[in-house]
């Protein structure tokens, strides 16, 4: 997120006072009210003080509002600059698909900087994940890719070679998901994943523009067609942009 100047939006006619509900809960309600209707997503929140004076609470309180919102991802608190309301997350269920695929099918313009596209030794895991010989090689690529503009995910993956000869030499920006269904006949059907959350490594950050060890989501994913395995990647995804939504049934 980009540091812009604090906001010139007054704080909500709202008033705190004494009963069941606590301080630091009115006051969270009434920051979100202003952070979604009076702010633009980047926009700087009043500060600790202006909250303070407005509302006739301590900096507990208003530290204990503000954190819950951050907690929440509806702000984000950037060290010696302030706290700023967050980009609204693309909303992805937990499914099958490539980046390119995803984003357009909930109406985002996706895009793609291709960082690195090499034909390299696999690491042991990968050679591992793709039933490739110790020290065989495989096509390692990695991208930078963005809705509408902005950056949302760094991708790290490696194909085994044998499956898609002369892949390198294609176009990388767009649906690599596509390119092996159409060009290699190896249609992406089914995959493994593992996702947690975990710090930015320092290349990450920088990508992503949310610096070294800010939370990020980390997915780890072999993907197979029917029972060969093609892909193997690590993705992270800045988790104020992205977030998973997914429905359980017994």
């Amino acid at each position: 997120m980009q540091a812009t100047s604090e906001s010139t939006a007054h704080p909500p006619n709202a008033h705190i006072n004494n009963s069941q509900v606590p301080k630091h809960e009115q006051l969270r309600l009434i920051i979100l009210k202003l952070a979604k209707e009076e702010l633009e997503p980047g926009a700087r929140l009043p500060s600790e003080r202006t909250l303070m004076d407005s509302y006739g609470v301590s900096r507990i309180t208003v530290r204990a509002a503000i954190g819950r919102l951050v907690n929440e991802g509806h702000l984000v608190r950037v060290p010696a600059k302030g706290t700023f309301v967050a980009d609204s997350p693309v909303q992805s269920t937990l499914h099958l698909a490539s980046f390119t695929q995803e984003m357009e099918a909930m109406g985002h313009v996706p895009s793609t900087v291709v960082l690195v596209a090499e034909r390299l030794e696999a690491p042991d895991d990968t050679a591992e994940a793709l039933g490739l010989a110790p020290g065989a090689e495989a096509y390692h690529l990695k991208r930078l890719r963005l809705a509408d503009g902005r950056p949302v995910s760094v991708d790290d993956a490696w194909y085994n070679p044998q499956h898609a000869p002369g892949l390198l030499g294609i176009d990388l920006s767009g649906s690599v998901y596509k390119a092996l269904a159409g060009q290699f006949g190896h249609q992406i059907d089914r995959a493994r994943q593992s996702v947690r959350s975990e710090g930015a490594p320092a290349d990450v950050g920088a990508l992503l523009g949310t610096g070294t060890g800010a939370p990020v989501l980390a997915f780890d994913r072999v993907s197979y067609s029917g029972d060969l395995a093609i892909e193997h990647s690590r993705s992270w995804y800045r988790s104020d942009r992205y977030s998973l939504t997914m429905e359980v049934r017994l």
